[in-house]
């Protein structure tokens, strides 16, 4: 190897961090004062660091074919600085690949404003004031939660965190949630500062001061003592499935709306954000975020019908083990469960089939389903076996689905991946609900088909609920990254 050519690579390497690190601040004042996210092929760039902001551009590879460069890129974030705009979402790194391929006399900045433009042109009003947002429970799908709605408050605009309610406790106990919502031994450190206020019994998480309020059950809670109204609820306890036992979250007068992160009985709809959500009636005060099974399976079932028709199919997923299992053998109520889940595969049911009828009606009656829980502690894998209407090819599939993960309504469902070496722990804290391996697709005489699709069960879930929440409220602001 040549110096010239070892001295090529650290240069450019210096030029692209060089870039990274002018991108920091304008990055930072677009999302705290203007309450404007930036994205590079739906990767957020907001509260990331120089070399974080380098792999999210090097991760573009595996959808384009070719990295993406930060000298690029910082261009189109220093005509957004240039214009200001307000309550947007924009995709830096597609506005930049568009801008070059289109090869025009056109100023950058001015096509960034012309993008900009027929966005606000279609943009309703959001809410006059911030939603109200409370956290009933605490456990692994609501310690996410957390990290993701202070993450994504920004300036705080759009809606805050204003309370977690909790089981009356000991002392000691707001320390110890603390440090569960400081360090997660899957997740990794929370990527801010946390401290305590002991006086108003609460967690101020990145200056947000959030107390945490004790009850019971839905309607014990006192939300009217700490100035809440007009809140949603986001019930992530699982204990309260039905119309009856979630209504009592209503009943404080301080409690607009709830969302269960399970699956719902009785007639509450189950909302696979990205599938279903334009059914979402105005009126309803009560909705289910479905499982996260449902939220990685229902996407990609959507889009493969839409596009060849499903005539059948089976779903075998392979879930990592919750809390609901026992680590050691022991008493459970349901079958297999009582066995160690760190030593075991243990089959268990799931009613992902189901659900995915509610969100997909057109599918009822034509998908089957089960569940292996293996000893892993986070991300799954569907495996997903269909006939299909229309024939196809593996090349053909893998591609529409890949266009799919760049463009389009799902964008921020459906991922997908080439690596033939990508493996579940990779794929942790993976925004999607769901994510196409594509080295995996088989195709068998061009109707029968086996997709493999992978998905963060807790926090790519998680950030499905946030779409959820954001979408009742009002406040999911549109997105700037042309077609």
């Amino acid at each position: 190897m040549t110096a010239s050519k070892s001295d090529s690579y650290l240069k450019e390497y210096n030029q692209r961090l060089q870039a990274a690190e002018e991108m920091l601040p304008i990055i930072g004042a677009l999302w705290r004062d203007c309450e404007v996210p930036t994205y590079v092929y739906g990767q957020p760039l907001h509260l990331k660091g120089p070399v974080e902001l380098l792999k999210a551009h090097r991760q573009v590879r595996q959808i384009l074919g070719r990295e993406l460069s930060s000298v690029d890129t910082i261009q189109v974030l220093k005509a957004l600085r240039e214009l200001a705009p307000r309550g947007i979402r924009v995709d830096v790194g597609k506005l930049s690949v568009q801008y070059s391929e289109l090869n025009t006399e056109q100023s950058l900045t001015a096509f960034v404003a012309e993008a900009l433009q027929v966005v606000a042109a279609s943009q309703g009003p959001m809410r006059p004031e911030p939603q109200d947002v409370i956290l009933y429970g605490f456990g692994r799908v609501g310690r996410l939660l957390a990290r993701i709605l202070v993450e994504r408050m920004g300036g705080g605009g759009r809606f805050r965190l204003r309370g977690i309610v909790t089981r009356p406790g000991k002392t000691g106990d707001l320390e110890k949630r603390a440090n569960l919502l400081r360090r997660d031994s899957v997740h990794g450190p929370f990527p801010g500062i946390i401290s305590l206020d002991e006086d108003e019994n609460a967690i101020v998480i990145n200056g947000n001061l959030v107390p945490l309020i004790e009850a019971k059950s839905p309607d014990e809670a006192d939300y009217a003592k700490y100035g809440i109204k007009d809140a949603v609820v986001i019930d992530n306890t699982g204990k309260w499935r039905d119309r009856e036992g979630l209504g009592l979250h209503l009943k404080s007068g301080c409690v607009s709306k709830v969302i269960l992160t399970a699956p719902a009985k009785d007639d509450i709809p189950n909302i696979v954000y990205g599938v279903n959500n334009h059914d979402i009636l105005p009126e309803e005060t009560i909705l289910s975020a479905a499982s996260c099974t449902t939220n990685a399976i229902a996407p990609v079932l959507k889009a493969v019908h839409e596009q060849f028709g499903i005539i059948n199919g089976h779903v075998q997923t392979s879930h990592a083990y919750t809390n609901d299992q026992n680590l050691i053998d022991n008493f459970h109520s349901k079958k297999r469960r009582g066995r160690s889940a760190a030593l075991n595969m243990v089959i268990t049911e799931t009613g992902a089939a189901k659900a995915v009828s509610k969100a997909l009606p057109e599918l009822a009656g034509k998908l089957t389903a089960n569940a292996i829980r293996v000893p892993t502690p986070n991300v799954s894998l569907a495996i997903m076996s269909m006939k299909l209407e229309k024939g196809t090819t593996r090349e053909e599939l893998n591609a529409y689905l890949r266009d799919l993960s760049m463009e389009g309504p799902m964008q921020y469902q459906i991922d997908y991946v080439t690596s033939p070496d990508v493996v579940s722990s990779d794929l942790v804290g993976n925004r999607h609900a769901s994510i196409v391996d594509s080295d995996a697709t088989i195709m068998h005489e061009d109707s029968d088909c086996v997709l493999y699709v992978w998905y963060d069960n807790e926090f790519g879930y998680a950030c499905q609920v946030v779409r959820l929440l954001e979408n009742v409220a009002g406040v999911r602001s549109p997105i700037v990254c042309p077609q």
